[in-house]
């Protein structure tokens, strides 16, 4: 939250697999107000659709955990809100779930700047549902805390 009030931006945040917790990290930190401007759990296909304006055929080409999906799902964020930043989480927390090219602990975190949009796929073995979505919402801050400091890539 410091980076985002330092630099005068804001930020929107999609949730799926991490259903809030991104949300509720960003609201445990006193003033977030001025910079956390929408968050939305997106869990089921049709809320991506609905909520986000996820495209239908990201979805039946690609399925829900996808980069292109979670692209789309920041873009939604900050189209919504006007925030300068829009992050989300698609992925499988576990323990089941999983399949052979998205195995349990994979997870797309999507990023959307005022200049571009991109996806990062991570895959984490660990098959603890709760301990996955804490780790997918850290590496979501931390790929956001990244851009901020110009450290991308």
């Amino acid at each position: 939250g410091d980076l985002l009030i330092q630099k005068n931006t804001t930020i929107a945040v999609a949730e799926s697999c991490t259903g809030g917790l991104i949300s509720h990290l960003f609201t445990n930190v006193a003033g977030s107000s001025d910079f956390f401007l929408f968050s939305g759990v997106t869990y089921s296909n049709k809320s991506k659709i609905k909520v986000l304006g996820v495209s239908p055929s990201t979805l039946e080409e690609y399925g829900a955990v996808h980069e292109e999906t979670a692209k789309e799902m920041a873009k939604g964020a900050q189209r919504i809100s006007g925030a300068t930043y829009g992050l989300s989480t698609t992925g499988i927390a576990g323990p089941d779930g999983g399949t052979e090219s998205k195995p349990v602990g994979t997870v797309c975190i999507g990023l959307t700047t005022p200049d571009t949009a991109f996806a990062h796929r991570f895959q984490f073995s660990s098959f603890n549902r709760l301990m996955n979505k804490k780790i997918f919402a850290m590496t979501a801050l931390d790929l956001l805390r990244r851009e901020l400091l110009n450290l991308s890539n």
